[in-house]
């Protein structure tokens, strides 16, 4: 079982419970769809602007065996009539640079996306390279 942790948005944790997230990261489905064994719930924690705690927050979670960090993607994406898209940006202006220094200083696998991709689209993956 590959154990998966989700790192969410401050400004949607009052609106999101992140049922879809949950829903696909045990189905191993959209942003999940990569792991080709049952996926485990690792962990949640919420990134606080401008993200200075997420490094930190990354480590706990690496220490507790998680072994990937999901970005959830309304951090990068919003839902425009009814359909969700990359094209304005999510909640996060700074999103690419903070997913780049948790891999960095932690060396996990991080992914930006977790349930509700935008359409065609794949999601971006840190990971030690072969």
């Amino acid at each position: 079982m590959t154990k998966i942790a989700i790192i969410r948005c401050e400004k949607n944790e009052d609106r999101c419970p992140l049922t879809g997230c949950f829903s696909c990261l045990v189905e191993n489905k959209q942003g999940f769809a990569r792991y080709e064994d049952a996926s485990m719930p690792g962990g949640v924690f919420t990134c606080r602007c401008p993200g200075d705690n997420v490094v930190g927050f990354a480590k706990i979670l690496k220490s507790k065996g998680v072994e990937a960090i999901h970005f959830v993607t309304c951090t990068f994406a919003t839902k425009k009539e009814g359909k969700w898209e990359d094209a304005d940006g999510g909640f996060c202006d700074n999103i690419d640079a903070i997913i780049d220094q948790v891999h960095q200083d932690t060396g996990m696998t991080c992914v930006k996306g977790s349930a509700h991709l935008p359409e065609n689209y794949t999601p971006r993956v840190w990971e030690k390279s072969a």
